[in-house]
């Protein structure tokens, strides 16, 4: 079993979509591992505020098929993938690392960059596995946002906790 972490995002009916995907990520894995939800103006485009927050979970399956499994919640809850790579959506979800593992796999690189780019990433995954080390770069993510740029993006936690499936 590894470790995963993924980020989840929102900006179109964020609460309830982050809400479903964490029931279908529970029913499908089991216990998640949860940070905070923050709120975050959209990054690349004009669009509306976004919820993001990162989630563990413990899995068996290898990469492809968990990608797999993420798409396909996705595209249960509405996600398109007209718009690009940075446009609005319902859904969300990255993988952004394996247990320890550096991942290259048509076109996808795990740790993925978005951990070292963005705050909305490295914020949340700083809370819930700050004293894990980067893969590549051996720092923890805790030492990461603290050497992070907090300035440049803006984000902000949202009172979301009370209503969140069980987490440890």
């Amino acid at each position: 079993m590894a470790r995963a972490w993924i980020s989840l995002g929102s900006n179109i009916e964020r609460e309830h979509n982050i809400r479903a995907a964490l029931h279908d990520l529970r029913r499908e894995f089991g216990p998640l591992h949860l940070s905070r939800v923050y709120e975050s103006e959209a990054v690349g485009f004009s669009g509306d505020a976004f919820y993001n927050m990162v989630v563990g979970i413990d899995t068996g399956l290898p990469v492809p098929r968990l990608v797999e499994r993420f798409r396909a919640i996705e595209s249960a809850h509405g996600r398109t993938r007209e718009g690009g790579g940075f446009s609005s959506r319902t859904l969300d979800i990255d993988l952004l690392t394996y247990g320890d593992q550096v991942v290259d796999l048509a076109g996808m690189h795990l740790p993925r960059d978005e951990i070292t780019r963005y705050a909305f990433v490295l914020l949340p995954l700083s809370e819930v596995a700050g004293e894990s080390r980067h893969p590549e770069l051996g720092v923890t993510y805790r030492e990461l946002w603290a050497d992070f740029d907090q300035g440049g993006q803006k984000l902000w936690p949202v009172p979301f906790d009370s209503a969140l499936p069980d987490s440890d």
